[in-house]
């Protein structure tokens, strides 16, 4: 019990450091309270003239402590905002214009379950299309307009063994046995999963009864792409017999939408997926790659012919993932997304693979820590729409390089936030890690301060220059933060991705030590006041890191995976961790598990390990966190295991306080082992 109210009072701590902030008036410093007035533009979809662009707008709501979406209008030529859907009780999310830019589809929700609207631009004039049990997603209009696909989870009876004896009337019994015969059975922000599968829809963008166009015990997806003449609509799909067994082994479908008849366009063995056809019906361009069982492979941009002959890969020397790609109007070329050196860029890319940088550093998707992201869209002129943002804010939407929302411009105009530069740093085998140094607001040169090292996770991930609320919180209460691409991270190539191929983690430790030695060098870090945190793959490396040493003063270790058998078999993913992070099964190799797992080396660790993980993480499993907790109890670290109550591992930080509470707990955390600096002696008088 004792160990409980000490988790809990870290967490208080951060509410009432809140609370005392907001009595004592404003501050220049970044604080969590501030979480609350942000906002974020995502998904900027333009209009085919040019002249508009919708897009989602996330803010943050203190009484119901979300971040709600709404869906915002700006006119490009004067940047005048108008909100189209506001966010009320629910939420707008999905925005897709028609073809003739007239009308402008959605998802929003108004208390219950999300549906599928369209407005009339000119008019204002909105209809609801859907009355459906489930969430539409994925949606698509048809090409002339007159209809819009969309994916859709359809029920399915649960699986059943045996039966009780008869219930009498009135009687109040327990609930049923569940059973379960899925190979995948839960996920991360969804839970334990309902029975059923997605299957593609087809309704009048009118309104009416929406058609199901597929069927069977298989998960039909998104994005739908459909053909010019409106007769079939291509997707990405695993239908073999093994399919739960083989999610990574997608094919191109070609649906027909009158007989519902499909046609397999792909063969190879890997994911083929995001298949978009050619203003003039002929060729198919889609995502893909082979898959070799390599923790990481380049997804590659394809074309093919209509019947799927003659596929050849457009960017096979680029090495980079293509994460986004549509047709240019003329057929000619393509337009698509990839992240390069920790930013993304939108390029035109030749059928002849030539690229032709059109935008460049896309950011957005995310607050609390500054992974790369970013969206894009574009008008029949080839005008290109995206998010963007710097270390300074979160995104705003751009077009064509003019900003267009300044949608934090106020309540930043008054805080005084953590300047971020970039760090020099060389490996010890003489390899280059991409790293940046966020320093206290107001940091003197010349003084050095104590260093939080953020690791990120993945590993096959990306940091770059771009806002981070957990930056901003740690360099506001004093701290140097230093933040890295180690060896495995994307964007820089697959060579520097596949260095950590079934050895990880490894020598990514030595990249990290290299830049904390860079810090320090710098002038600085305090090299008597080093802290250490990340999340899943970070709070992986964390762990990894106090065990190999001692030079840190502190560590957070937020979700983390402690022990890789344990992980490969109760993550949500069932089977990921042991096709491509191992050679073998566990029962094949145990000693190649062990020998990568952080709890191997829980017997040199002594440095003081807080433990911080969602009560509903389904990726990182709340298990290898109470691993990790109980094994550092049993040697007497110093150690404390924090919860966020109903978070999952993909919305750690979804909600504004339980964010802030986090940051305040490691915080009050590093706080409690920092050293501090010498009191100045006292004036004779």
């Amino acid at each position: 019990m004792i160990r409980r109210f000490a988790a809990a009072a870290l967490l208080l701590a951060g509410t009432t450091h809140l609370s005392a902030q907001q009595a004592t008036g404003p501050t220049r410093t970044f604080t969590g309270a501030d979480l609350f007035a942000l906002e974020m533009a995502s998904d900027p979809q333009i209009s085919p003239d040019g002249t508009t662009v919708a897009y989602v707008r996330r803010s943050g709501d203190v009484m119901s402590d979300t971040m709600r979406s709404s869906i915002w209008l700006v006119n490009v030529p004067s940047g005048k905002q108008t909100p189209l859907v506001a966010s009320g009780t629910g939420s707008a999310s999905q925005p897709r214009w028609s073809p003739d830019g007239t009308r402008l589809a959605y998802v929003a929700s108004e208390g219950g379950s999300p549906q599928l609207y369209v407005r009339w631009i000119a008019t204002g004039t909105t209809a609801k299309v859907t009355g459906l049990p489930t969430s539409p997603s994925a949606l698509s209009w048809s090409p002339d307009g007159t209809r819009i696909a969309y994916t859709m989870l359809v029920a399915d009876e649960a699986p059943k063994l045996g039966k009780a004896p008869p219930k009498p009337e009135d009687a109040k019994w327990a609930e049923p046995l569940e059973v379960i015969e899925r190979v995948t059975y839960r996920a991360d922000g969804d839970g334990y999963l309902k029975p059923g599968y997605n299957h593609i829809f087809v309704v009048s963008a009118d309104g009416g009864a929406p058609r199901q166009l597929t069927f069977g015990q298989h998960h039909d997806d998104g994005p739908l792409g459909w053909t010019p003449d409106g007769r079939q609509i291509l997707f990405g799909a695993v239908r073999t017999p093994d399919w739960e067994r083989e999610p990574n082994n997608s094919e191109v479908l070609a649906l027909n939408v009158t007989s519902g008849a499909l046609t397999p366009l792909t063969k190879r063995y890997g994911p083929d997926f995001a298949p978009q056809v050619s203003p003039d019906g002929r060729q198919i361009a889609f995502l893909g790659s082979d898959d070799k069982r390599a923790s990481y492979t380049v997804t590659q941009a394809y074309v093919m012919n209509r019947d799927g002959s003659g596929v050849r890969s457009l960017t096979a020397n680029l090495d980079r993932d293509i994460d986004t790609l549509m047709w240019a109007r003329d057929g000619r070329s393509l337009i698509v997304s990839y992240d390069d050196d920790g930013a993304k860029k939108v390029a035109r890319l030749g059928l002849n693979g030539q690229l032709t940088t059109l935008a460049e550093k896309l950011a957005g998707g995310g607050l609390d820590r500054p992974y790369t992201g970013g969206s894009f869209s574009v008008s029949r002129a080839g005008t290109v729409a995206y998010t963007a943002n710097d270390a300074s804010r979160p995104a705003d939407v751009y077009v064509a390089g003019k900003r267009l929302t300044r949608l934090n411009d106020e309540v930043l105009a008054a805080k005084t936030l953590a300047p971020v530069r970039e760090l020099a740093v060389t490996a010890p085998d003489g390899r280059r890690v991409p790293a940046w140094l966020a320093l206290p607001p107001n940091h003197q040169p010349g003084t050095r301060v104590p260093l939080i090292l953020e690791i990120h996770g993945g590993p096959h991930t990306a940091y770059g220059p771009t806002f981070a609320t957990d930056v901003q919180l740690y360099a506001a209460a004093g701290y140097a933060v230093l933040y890295t691409n180690p060896r495995g991270s994307t964007s820089y190539g697959s060579d520097f991705a596949n260095l950590i191929d079934k050895k990880y983690p490894g020598d990514d430790y030595n990249d990290l030590m290299a830049a904390v030695d860079a810090a320090v060098a710098s002038g600085v870090a305090d090299p008597e006041n080093l802290f250490v945190t990340g999340g899943s793959g970070g709070g992986v490396l964390t762990t990894w890191i106090v065990g190999k040493t001692n030079r840190f003063k502190a560590a957070a270790a937020q979700k983390p995976v402690i022990n890789w058998i344990s992980e490969a078999l109760t993550m949500d993913s069932t089977g990921f961790t042991s096709r491509y992070w191992f050679a073998k099964q566990p029962w094949e190799d145990p000693m190649s598990y062990w020998s990568r797992s952080p709890l191997s080396l829980v017997g040199s660790i002594n440095t003081p390990t807080l433990v911080v993980v969602g009560s509903e993480d389904y990726r990182t499993p709340v298990s290898e966190s109470e691993q990790l907790y109980a094994a550092l109890q049993i040697r007497g670290v110093p150690t404390a295991l924090v919860k966020v109550t109903g978070a999952s591992h993909g919305g750690f930080t979804a909600r504004p306080s339980q964010s802030a509470a986090k940051a305040s707990a490691i915080l009050a955390w590093f706080d409690r082992y920092r050293n501090k600096p010498a009191a100045a002696p006292p004036v004779a008088e």
